[in-house]
Protein backbone atom coordinates (compact mmCIF):
# COMPACT_ATOMS: atom_id res chain seq x y z
CA UNK A 1 0.00 0.00 0.00
CA UNK A 2 3.12 2.22 0.76
CA UNK A 3 3.59 2.19 -2.87
CA UNK A 4 5.68 4.86 -5.37
CA UNK A 5 3.66 8.04 -4.42
CA UNK A 6 4.95 7.85 -0.68
CA UNK A 7 7.99 6.90 -1.45
CA UNK A 8 8.22 10.25 -3.62
CA UNK A 9 6.83 12.40 -0.66
CA UNK A 10 9.59 11.17 1.52
CA UNK A 11 12.21 12.17 -1.03
CA UNK A 12 10.11 15.78 -1.92
CA UNK A 13 9.87 16.25 2.15
CA UNK A 14 14.32 15.84 1.92
CA UNK A 15 14.66 17.87 -1.10
CA UNK A 16 12.32 20.80 0.63
CA UNK A 17 14.76 20.62 3.57
CA UNK A 18 17.68 20.71 1.63
CA UNK A 19 16.38 23.52 0.16
CA UNK A 20 18.93 26.94 0.46
CA UNK A 21 19.29 29.64 -1.63
CA UNK A 22 22.68 30.49 -3.00
CA UNK A 23 25.24 32.57 -1.16
CA UNK A 24 23.99 30.90 2.19
CA UNK A 25 26.15 28.65 4.13
CA UNK A 26 24.28 24.93 3.98
CA UNK A 27 26.46 23.63 6.85
CA UNK A 28 25.49 25.51 9.68
CA UNK A 29 22.46 27.97 10.18
CA UNK A 30 22.67 31.65 8.90
CA UNK A 31 21.85 34.91 11.09
CA UNK A 32 21.70 37.11 8.07
CA UNK A 33 18.89 38.74 5.30
CA UNK A 34 19.54 35.88 2.82
CA UNK A 35 19.75 33.47 5.53
CA UNK A 36 16.68 34.55 6.75
CA UNK A 37 15.19 34.35 3.14
CA UNK A 38 16.41 31.08 2.50
CA UNK A 39 14.50 29.73 5.70
CA UNK A 40 11.46 31.45 4.76
CA UNK A 41 11.91 30.22 1.08
CA UNK A 42 12.43 26.74 2.55
CA UNK A 43 9.20 26.52 4.25
CA UNK A 44 7.09 27.99 1.65
CA UNK A 45 8.37 25.55 -0.97
CA UNK A 46 7.75 23.04 1.63
CA UNK A 47 4.53 23.48 2.06
CA UNK A 48 3.25 24.36 -1.63
CA UNK A 49 5.17 20.41 -1.67
CA UNK A 50 3.20 18.97 1.03
CA UNK A 51 -0.41 20.05 -0.17
CA UNK A 52 0.72 19.24 -3.86
CA UNK A 53 1.95 16.01 -2.80
CA UNK A 54 -0.89 14.72 -1.11
CA UNK A 55 -3.03 15.14 -3.75
CA UNK A 56 -0.99 13.40 -5.51
CA UNK A 57 -0.89 10.36 -2.45
CA UNK A 58 -4.68 10.25 -2.37
CA UNK A 59 -4.86 9.47 -5.91
CA UNK A 60 -2.41 6.53 -5.76
CA UNK A 61 -4.44 5.41 -2.47
CA UNK A 62 -7.58 5.43 -4.75
CA UNK A 63 -5.38 3.39 -7.85
CA UNK A 64 -4.13 0.76 -5.14
CA UNK A 65 -7.52 0.61 -3.68
CA UNK A 66 -9.82 -0.26 -6.55
CA UNK A 67 -7.22 -2.85 -7.54
CA UNK A 68 -7.42 -4.35 -4.29
CA UNK A 69 -11.66 -3.67 -4.51
CA UNK A 70 -11.25 -5.54 -7.84
CA UNK A 71 -9.45 -8.63 -6.53
CA UNK A 72 -11.51 -9.10 -3.26
CA UNK A 73 -14.69 -8.62 -5.32
CA UNK A 74 -14.00 -11.26 -7.74
CA UNK A 75 -12.63 -13.60 -4.57
CA UNK A 76 -16.26 -12.65 -2.88
CA UNK A 77 -18.26 -13.86 -5.88
CA UNK A 78 -16.61 -17.10 -6.06
CA UNK A 79 -18.06 -17.67 -3.29
CA UNK A 80 -21.61 -16.32 -3.63
CA UNK A 81 -21.52 -18.47 -6.60
CA UNK A 82 -21.10 -21.77 -4.22
CA UNK A 83 -23.63 -20.58 -2.03
CA UNK A 84 -26.03 -19.54 -4.44
CA UNK A 85 -26.36 -23.16 -6.37
CA UNK A 86 -25.12 -25.52 -3.45
CA UNK A 87 -26.09 -23.56 -0.33
CA UNK A 88 -22.19 -24.16 0.79
CA UNK A 89 -19.47 -22.43 1.88
CA UNK A 90 -16.69 -23.29 0.10
CA UNK A 91 -13.19 -22.89 2.55
CA UNK A 92 -10.89 -23.95 0.11
CA UNK A 93 -11.77 -21.09 -2.52
CA UNK A 94 -8.84 -19.04 -1.33
CA UNK A 95 -6.19 -22.00 -1.61
CA UNK A 96 -7.14 -23.05 -5.19
CA UNK A 97 -6.59 -19.55 -6.01
CA UNK A 98 -3.21 -19.65 -4.48
CA UNK A 99 -2.92 -22.91 -6.31
CA UNK A 100 -3.92 -21.29 -9.54
CA UNK A 101 -1.23 -18.56 -9.42
CA UNK A 102 1.27 -21.28 -8.87
CA UNK A 103 0.12 -23.27 -11.67
CA UNK A 104 0.03 -19.81 -13.52
CA UNK A 105 3.84 -19.33 -12.77
CA UNK A 106 4.61 -22.97 -13.80
CA UNK A 107 3.62 -22.66 -17.00
CA UNK A 108 5.07 -19.52 -17.55
CA UNK A 109 8.33 -21.26 -16.84
CA UNK A 110 7.32 -24.17 -18.70
CA UNK A 111 6.63 -22.08 -22.24
CA UNK A 112 9.79 -20.10 -21.18
CA UNK A 113 12.20 -23.15 -21.24
CA UNK A 114 11.09 -24.39 -24.84
CA UNK A 115 11.38 -20.97 -26.23
CA UNK A 116 8.75 -18.65 -25.75
CA UNK A 117 9.64 -15.73 -25.00
CA UNK A 118 6.97 -13.17 -26.46
CA UNK A 119 5.61 -11.93 -22.95
CA UNK A 120 1.54 -11.61 -24.38
CA UNK A 121 2.12 -15.58 -25.17
CA UNK A 122 3.54 -16.42 -21.64
CA UNK A 123 0.97 -14.89 -20.11
CA UNK A 124 -2.12 -16.37 -22.30
CA UNK A 125 -0.62 -19.70 -21.47
CA UNK A 126 -0.46 -19.17 -17.93
CA UNK A 127 -3.63 -17.81 -18.15
CA UNK A 128 -5.54 -20.87 -19.80
CA UNK A 129 -3.53 -23.54 -18.57
CA UNK A 130 -4.21 -22.29 -14.99
CA UNK A 131 -7.98 -21.72 -15.58
CA UNK A 132 -8.33 -24.67 -17.13
CA UNK A 133 -6.47 -26.92 -14.50
CA UNK A 134 -8.43 -24.97 -11.49
CA UNK A 135 -11.79 -25.39 -13.68
CA UNK A 136 -11.11 -29.29 -13.64
CA UNK A 137 -10.24 -29.32 -9.65
CA UNK A 138 -13.36 -27.25 -9.17
CA UNK A 139 -15.67 -30.17 -10.85
CA UNK A 140 -13.12 -33.26 -9.19
CA UNK A 141 -14.21 -31.43 -5.74
CA UNK A 142 -17.96 -30.97 -6.62
CA UNK A 143 -18.23 -34.16 -8.10
CA UNK A 144 -16.09 -36.73 -5.59
CA UNK A 145 -16.92 -34.01 -2.28
CA UNK A 146 -19.96 -31.92 -2.63
CA UNK A 147 -22.54 -33.65 -4.19
CA UNK A 148 -22.10 -36.47 -2.14
CA UNK A 149 -22.69 -34.86 0.94
CA UNK A 150 -25.73 -32.81 -0.32
CA UNK A 151 -27.92 -33.95 1.97
CA UNK A 152 -25.25 -34.37 4.95
CA UNK A 153 -25.86 -31.26 7.74
CA UNK A 154 -24.08 -28.12 6.40
CA UNK A 155 -21.21 -28.48 8.85
CA UNK A 156 -20.01 -31.28 6.99
CA UNK A 157 -19.46 -29.84 3.75
CA UNK A 158 -17.86 -26.80 5.29
CA UNK A 159 -15.39 -29.19 7.27
CA UNK A 160 -14.02 -30.97 4.11
CA UNK A 161 -13.64 -27.78 2.14
CA UNK A 162 -11.73 -26.37 5.07
CA UNK A 163 -9.73 -29.73 5.36
CA UNK A 164 -9.36 -29.50 1.49
CA UNK A 165 -7.89 -26.15 1.51
CA UNK A 166 -4.84 -26.92 4.24
CA UNK A 167 -4.41 -29.68 1.99
CA UNK A 168 -3.84 -27.53 -1.30
CA UNK A 169 -1.39 -25.23 0.79
CA UNK A 170 0.54 -28.00 2.60
CA UNK A 171 0.97 -29.38 -0.67
CA UNK A 172 2.59 -26.64 -2.05
CA UNK A 173 4.39 -25.72 0.41
CA UNK A 174 5.98 -28.94 0.25
CA UNK A 175 6.03 -30.60 -3.56
CA UNK A 176 6.58 -26.97 -5.08
CA UNK A 177 10.57 -26.44 -5.41
CA UNK A 178 11.59 -23.95 -2.78
CA UNK A 179 7.63 -24.00 -2.18
CA UNK A 180 8.20 -22.43 1.92
CA UNK A 181 9.41 -19.12 -0.05
CA UNK A 182 8.05 -16.53 -1.45
CA UNK A 183 8.35 -16.90 -5.33
CA UNK A 184 8.79 -14.07 -7.80
CA UNK A 185 6.00 -13.55 -10.29
CA UNK A 186 7.17 -11.94 -13.65
CA UNK A 187 6.30 -9.11 -14.87
CA UNK A 188 4.68 -10.03 -18.45
CA UNK A 189 2.67 -6.92 -18.52
CA UNK A 190 4.09 -3.49 -20.18
CA UNK A 191 5.96 -1.45 -17.38
CA UNK A 192 5.61 2.08 -18.44
CA UNK A 193 4.57 4.65 -16.43
CA UNK A 194 3.50 8.33 -16.54
CA UNK A 195 3.83 11.09 -13.73
CA UNK A 196 1.02 13.64 -13.39
CA UNK A 197 2.42 15.59 -10.75
CA UNK A 198 3.32 13.66 -8.11
CA UNK A 199 0.88 10.66 -8.90
CA UNK A 200 2.40 7.78 -10.70
CA UNK A 201 -0.05 6.06 -13.43
CA UNK A 202 1.54 2.69 -14.11
CA UNK A 203 -0.25 1.06 -17.72
CA UNK A 204 0.21 -2.79 -15.91
CA UNK A 205 -2.02 -1.41 -13.27
CA UNK A 206 -4.48 -0.34 -15.48
CA UNK A 207 -4.62 -3.40 -17.56
CA UNK A 208 -5.23 -4.92 -14.31
CA UNK A 209 -7.85 -2.93 -12.98
CA UNK A 210 -9.56 -3.26 -16.95
CA UNK A 211 -9.26 -6.67 -17.10
CA UNK A 212 -10.52 -7.09 -13.55
CA UNK A 213 -13.81 -4.96 -14.03
CA UNK A 214 -14.66 -7.30 -17.33
CA UNK A 215 -14.27 -10.32 -15.46
CA UNK A 216 -16.91 -8.55 -13.14
CA UNK A 217 -19.33 -7.29 -15.92
CA UNK A 218 -18.63 -10.96 -17.84
CA UNK A 219 -19.72 -12.80 -14.95
CA UNK A 220 -22.82 -10.25 -14.38
CA UNK A 221 -23.54 -11.08 -18.12
CA UNK A 222 -23.26 -14.63 -17.90
CA UNK A 223 -25.78 -14.92 -15.03
CA UNK A 224 -28.46 -12.85 -15.94
CA UNK A 225 -28.27 -12.92 -19.94
CA UNK A 226 -27.34 -16.72 -20.64
CA UNK A 227 -29.53 -19.91 -20.64
CA UNK A 228 -26.88 -20.91 -18.15
CA UNK A 229 -27.28 -18.26 -15.92
CA UNK A 230 -30.97 -18.93 -16.27
CA UNK A 231 -30.23 -22.13 -15.53
CA UNK A 232 -28.05 -21.42 -11.95
CA UNK A 233 -30.79 -18.87 -11.11
CA UNK A 234 -33.05 -21.37 -11.02
CA UNK A 235 -31.00 -23.58 -8.67
CA UNK A 236 -30.88 -21.48 -6.45
CA UNK A 237 -34.17 -20.28 -5.97
CA UNK A 238 -35.95 -23.71 -5.98
CA UNK A 239 -33.92 -26.64 -6.55
CA UNK A 240 -36.87 -29.37 -6.85
CA UNK A 241 -39.00 -26.37 -9.27
CA UNK A 242 -35.94 -26.34 -11.52
CA UNK A 243 -35.62 -30.10 -11.37
CA UNK A 244 -39.29 -30.41 -12.73
CA UNK A 245 -38.18 -27.92 -15.47
CA UNK A 246 -35.76 -30.53 -16.91
CA UNK A 247 -32.53 -29.02 -15.39
CA UNK A 248 -29.97 -31.22 -14.52
CA UNK A 249 -28.92 -30.25 -11.30
CA UNK A 250 -25.74 -32.17 -11.07
CA UNK A 251 -23.92 -30.58 -14.38
CA UNK A 252 -24.91 -26.78 -12.91
CA UNK A 253 -23.36 -27.56 -9.85
CA UNK A 254 -20.33 -29.22 -11.78
CA UNK A 255 -20.41 -26.10 -14.27
CA UNK A 256 -20.67 -23.59 -11.50
CA UNK A 257 -17.71 -25.06 -9.29
CA UNK A 258 -15.75 -25.07 -12.96
CA UNK A 259 -16.81 -21.22 -13.38
CA UNK A 260 -15.91 -20.22 -9.65
CA UNK A 261 -12.74 -22.03 -9.74
CA UNK A 262 -10.94 -20.84 -13.16
CA UNK A 263 -12.62 -17.43 -12.04
CA UNK A 264 -9.96 -17.89 -8.49
CA UNK A 265 -7.19 -18.79 -10.50
CA UNK A 266 -7.72 -15.91 -12.68
CA UNK A 267 -7.53 -13.78 -9.63
CA UNK A 268 -4.83 -15.56 -8.22
CA UNK A 269 -2.67 -14.39 -11.41
CA UNK A 270 -3.55 -10.83 -11.13
CA UNK A 271 -2.93 -11.02 -7.88
CA UNK A 272 0.25 -12.50 -8.87
CA UNK A 273 1.28 -9.62 -11.31
CA UNK A 274 0.55 -7.09 -9.08
CA UNK A 275 2.33 -7.37 -6.29
CA UNK A 276 5.33 -9.54 -8.74
CA UNK A 277 4.69 -12.35 -6.10
CA UNK A 278 3.20 -15.71 -4.84
CA UNK A 279 3.30 -17.43 -1.79
CA UNK A 280 1.56 -20.34 -0.27
CA UNK A 281 -0.20 -18.53 2.42
CA UNK A 282 -2.09 -16.22 0.02
CA UNK A 283 -5.15 -17.91 -0.21
CA UNK A 284 -5.68 -17.73 3.61
CA UNK A 285 -6.19 -14.07 3.97
CA UNK A 286 -7.69 -13.95 0.48
CA UNK A 287 -9.89 -16.38 1.36
CA UNK A 288 -11.16 -14.53 4.34
CA UNK A 289 -11.12 -11.43 3.10
CA UNK A 290 -13.04 -12.82 -0.20
CA UNK A 291 -15.54 -14.60 2.52
CA UNK A 292 -16.30 -11.37 4.38
CA UNK A 293 -16.52 -9.25 1.35
CA UNK A 294 -19.42 -11.66 0.27
CA UNK A 295 -21.20 -11.87 3.98
CA UNK A 296 -20.97 -7.91 3.92
CA UNK A 297 -22.13 -7.52 0.74
CA UNK A 298 -25.04 -10.22 1.45
CA UNK A 299 -24.24 -13.70 0.99
CA UNK A 300 -26.04 -15.17 -1.99
CA UNK A 301 -26.01 -11.96 -3.70
CA UNK A 302 -23.59 -11.10 -6.32
CA UNK A 303 -23.89 -7.61 -6.61
CA UNK A 304 -23.59 -7.57 -2.43
CA UNK A 305 -20.20 -9.64 -3.26
CA UNK A 306 -19.30 -6.54 -5.49
CA UNK A 307 -20.26 -3.83 -3.12
CA UNK A 308 -18.45 -5.92 0.14
CA UNK A 309 -15.02 -6.49 -2.09
CA UNK A 310 -14.70 -2.69 -2.73
CA UNK A 311 -16.13 -1.56 0.75
CA UNK A 312 -13.28 -3.96 2.48
CA UNK A 313 -10.31 -2.69 0.14
CA UNK A 314 -11.73 0.84 0.95
CA UNK A 315 -11.10 0.02 4.53
CA UNK A 316 -8.11 -0.88 4.10
CA UNK A 317 -7.08 2.12 1.98
CA UNK A 318 -8.31 4.41 4.52
CA UNK A 319 -7.05 2.68 7.86
CA UNK A 320 -3.63 3.37 5.98
CA UNK A 321 -4.37 7.30 5.04
CA UNK A 322 -6.06 8.03 8.75
CA UNK A 323 -4.48 6.04 10.69
CA UNK A 324 -1.22 6.99 12.42
CA UNK A 325 0.14 3.93 12.25
CA UNK A 326 0.06 3.57 8.46
CA UNK A 327 -0.16 0.28 6.66
CA UNK A 328 0.92 -1.54 9.70
CA UNK A 329 -2.95 -2.12 11.09
CA UNK A 330 -5.22 -1.35 8.44
CA UNK A 331 -6.18 -5.26 8.20
CA UNK A 332 -7.26 -4.44 11.61
CA UNK A 333 -8.87 -1.18 11.20
CA UNK A 334 -10.91 -3.34 8.26
CA UNK A 335 -11.72 -5.87 9.98
CA UNK A 336 -13.09 -4.00 13.09
CA UNK A 337 -15.54 -1.58 10.93
CA UNK A 338 -16.82 -4.92 9.25
CA UNK A 339 -17.38 -6.51 12.13
CA UNK A 340 -19.38 -3.24 13.54
CA UNK A 341 -21.36 -3.64 10.09
CA UNK A 342 -22.17 -6.84 10.10
CA UNK A 343 -23.55 -6.17 14.02
CA UNK A 344 -25.40 -3.56 12.15
CA UNK A 345 -26.87 -5.64 9.48
CA UNK A 346 -26.54 -9.04 10.08
CA UNK A 347 -28.26 -10.20 6.62
CA UNK A 348 -25.98 -7.93 4.45
CA UNK A 349 -25.84 -4.85 3.12
CA UNK A 350 -28.84 -5.91 0.11
CA UNK A 351 -30.60 -8.65 2.39
CA UNK A 352 -31.28 -12.06 0.98
CA UNK A 353 -35.18 -10.62 1.14
CA UNK A 354 -35.07 -7.99 -1.31
CA UNK A 355 -32.89 -9.92 -3.19
CA UNK A 356 -32.20 -12.95 -5.30
CA UNK A 357 -29.74 -15.16 -5.17
CA UNK A 358 -26.98 -15.04 -7.69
Amino acid sequence: MDGLGEQRIRLGYAQAERHVRPGTDPGRPGTGPAARWSTASSVEFRTRKAHSMDVGLFVQYVMNGLMLGVMYALVAVGFTLFFGVMNIINFSHGDVLMVGAFVGLATYLGVSSIGVENPWGQLAAAMIVAASAMALMGVAVAKYLVLPLKNAPPLNTLLITLMLGTALHEAVRLFYPRGANPQRFPSLLPTDAYSFGNFTLRIDSVILLGTGLLAIVGIHLLINRTKLGLAMRAVAQDEDTAKTMGIDFDRIVLITFAIGSALAAFTGILHGLYYSEVNFAMGLLLGVIGFSSAIVGGLGNIYGAIIGGFLFAALQTLGVVAMPFASAYKDVFAFGVIILIMAWRPTGLISEKISERV
